[in-house]
């Protein structure tokens, strides 16, 4: 029997010991998407104590809580931050199963070196062992991005944003660490949503243009891509719930931005014209400034209309979506391919059946002479779990290039959640493992070990060019 959480956790096997010690565990990390706050970084943010660092806008953990019977007053709600670590406390054992266990086991060893289990016999010394490192120095934002040997971190920010953060961020030469921007334009393509209209507003003071037609729109849209792009950003990324294709026209597409801001309706057809010809317009802004474009697929949202009224969104209240991908993304990657203007691309989908309907749609477009061109992204969000993270990297394995895989991001709004990268790269490194163990691949570490490395951090560093 193993030990829990001991130096082989999650390798099964000499070669995914060798692999993991010798190749992964020292390299740098890429973080090309998050949620982190530039200002929080900027300004090096402390916390008080273990649930502000730990369970503040944490929805994974406030989903499990729910689930395990505790009531919103410890959640999200005016219980006190004790009280609220306590909740947590309780339902950390009845999460075995669930990677939850794993990380936030992880996090209190890697960070603050408290090995105890989590639970609520053992609660009270973990508070008070955490909140008596958090209190000292060298545990602000800033410390704990230095201490997880991250290099670049690629923030979520609206074309609206003034990106004053990354502005100071760019001329701060004590950090070390790249804080960008990344293009994240959802709200100019949502032409249903109540926040359409006066978000409009807020890109006409933005761009500092008037936005009365379709042409000024797509004009302050590559104006913001090109203020983003002078402040270091060559990231984009878009959440599409669905993925939308409609042969239209520029003609339609503006006739169609017309009526929304006479605040006419627009229908569900229309909508999708709309947001082809805005998704294909900015992949060639993408594409001329060499930026690599992300689509994120297949969420359903805000599923719980009662509790969202209360909360808001990114509260824990999503869930995946199983809307068509296969025609309308293909579609829509040869309207960019078709013209010559298609960016590097990764594809990335909330719903696990699509793993190999990205993976084999991302195959007809690779090209160029860049290697790992189209992407097969890291499992995200309900599928960053064992199973999920094994099952995408299968996937990719058995249509494409594992080899060229860019590899983990957290796609967190945690300073500690870096851990998740090291359960990757013990889950890659065990995958690898086992295919030499079984004579499936040669143990030639030479190669083996410049696989590895290129997956924890040298694809990316290669790819994004940072």
């Amino acid at each position: 029997m193993k030990k829990f959480l001991d130096e082989n956790f999650l390798l099964s096997n000499d070669t995914a010991v060798r692999l993991y010690n010798d190749y992964a565990k020292n390299m740098p990390i890429i973080d090309y998407h998050c949620h982190l706050s530039p200002q929080e970084i900027y300004e090096n943010k402390t916390f008080k104590n273990l649930t502000e660092i730990w369970l503040y806008g944490d929805h994974y953990k406030w989903r499990v809580m729910r689930a395990n019977g505790v009531e919103e007053k410890y959640v999200t709600g005016d219980g006190s931050d004790y009280d609220k670590f306590l909740a947590w406390a309780r339902t950390v054992p009845m999460t075995i199963g669930n990677p939850l266990y794993h990380w936030s086991h992880l996090e209190l060893q890697r960070f603050f070196g408290v090995y105890d289990l989590i639970n609520e016999k053992n609660a009270p010394a973990i508070w008070e062992k955490v909140n008596a490192q958090l209190n000292g120095e060298g545990f602000g934002a800033r410390d704990l991005i230095k201490k997880s040997n991250v290099r670049v971190v690629c923030t979520t920010d609206d074309p609206v944003d003034s990106l004053e953060y990354h502005l100071k961020l760019k001329e701060d030469k004590e950090f070390g660490v790249k804080v960008l921007p990344a293009f994240r334009p959802d709200k100019a393509l949502e032409i249903n949503r109540a926040t359409f209209l006066p978000w409009i507003g807020r890109l006409k003071e933005a761009a500092g243009q008037e936005i009365e037609n379709y042409d000024q729109l797509l004009s302050a849209l590559d104006a913001r891509a090109r203020f983003f792009h002078s402040v270091g950003c060559s990231v984009s990324d878009h959440a599409l719930d669905y993925v939308p294709y409609a042969e239209t026209t520029r003609e339609e597409a503006a006739a169609i931005f017309a009526k929304a801001l006479k605040g006419e309706p627009v229908s569900l057809e229309e909508e999708k014209k709309y947001k082809t010809y805005t998704l294909v317009f900015l992949g060639k802004i993408y594409a001329e400034l060499g930026w690599v474009m992300q689509f994120h697929i297949n969420a359903a949202r805000n599923q719980n209309s009662r509790m969202f009224k209360a909360l808001g969104p990114d509260t824990g209240l999503d869930s995946i979506n199983d809307s068509d991908t296969a025609y309308p993304l293909g579609r829509l990657l040869d309207a960019l391919e078709s013209e010559n203007a298609l960016p590097k691309t990764i594809l990335y989908s909330l719903n696990p059946k699509d793993n190999y309907v990205l993976a084999s749609l991302m195959g007809s477009f690779q090209g160029g002479g860049i290697p790992g061109k189209m992407q097969l992204g890291s499992a995200w969000w309900f599928n960053d779990t064992k199973d999920g993270m094994l099952e995408q990297m299968k996937a990719l394995a058995n249509l494409g290039l594992l080899s060229r895989f860019v590899g983990m991001l957290t796609d967190s709004r945690s300073f500690l959640s870096y851990t998740r990268h090291e359960y990757f790269r013990r889950l890659v490194c065990d995958l690898i493992g086992g295919w030499v163990e079984a004579g499936e691949a040669p143990d030639d570490p030479e190669l083996l070990g410049t696989i590895v490395q290129g997956i924890c951090y040298n694809n990316a560093n290669e790819y994004f060019k940072f």
